[in-house]
């Protein structure tokens, strides 16, 4: 791993460790060096700011799960795996959600459920089930939909195990309009 790589990473845990016990909007770029004995111009080489490195989190930490949801056999697995990660990382993840704004992690959440719903809504479009308009809402729809009841599990603690939980939202969600192709 190159150098740089390994003192994002070293920033990274960082950052997590300090969001066990206080906000991010009471973290300091200088808590965050200071935590990881690195000085504060090491940290703004790697990042223009805390919300620049806790975005670089969500990305490289979560694309592995998020990756496969275009999937349309595997998609569920990648939000189990996901929710499992979001368990394994509970107090930032539940801290993360907490904060609001751009480069938060519902909004980044949304940007990547928004391709995975429209590729499963995708059939519908090209069997002319739905006109493009009617996919497009349909995709927002549940794309915030499925954020919310995310963001709402976390929120709540993430106690149901994720494999009962995304199994719920596939159950009850997709069946209604995803025909066998």
């Amino acid at each position: 791993m190159a150098d740089s790589q390994i003192t994002k990473r070293v920033l990274a845990e960082a950052i997590k460790k300090l969001m066990e016990h206080k906000p991010l909007s009471k973290i300091s770029v200088g808590d965050i060096a200071q935590q990881c004995g690195v000085n504060r111009q090491t940290f703004y080489y790697h990042f223009k700011d805390k919300y620049d490195l806790v975005n670089w989190i969500y990305y490289t930490e979560t694309i592995q799960y998020i990756g496969i949801l275009t999937d349309k056999e595997a998609w569920a697995e990648g939000l189990i795996r996901l929710c499992r990660y979001m368990q394994d990382n509970r107090r930032f993840y539940m801290n993360a959600l907490n904060t609001p704004g751009q480069n938060s992690f519902p909004e980044y959440l949304t940007q990547y459920l928004h391709e995975l719903v429209a590729v499963l809504f995708s059939g519908l479009l090209e069997r002319g089930d739905i006109t493009k308009k009617q996919h497009d809402v349909i995709s927002d729809y549940y794309t915030f939909a499925i954020v919310g009841v995310i963001s709402k599990w976390a929120k709540n603690g993430m106690k149901e195990p994720p494999e009962e939980f995304i199994g719920t939202i596939r159950d009850l969600t997709f069946p209604a309009f995803i025909k066998k192709e």
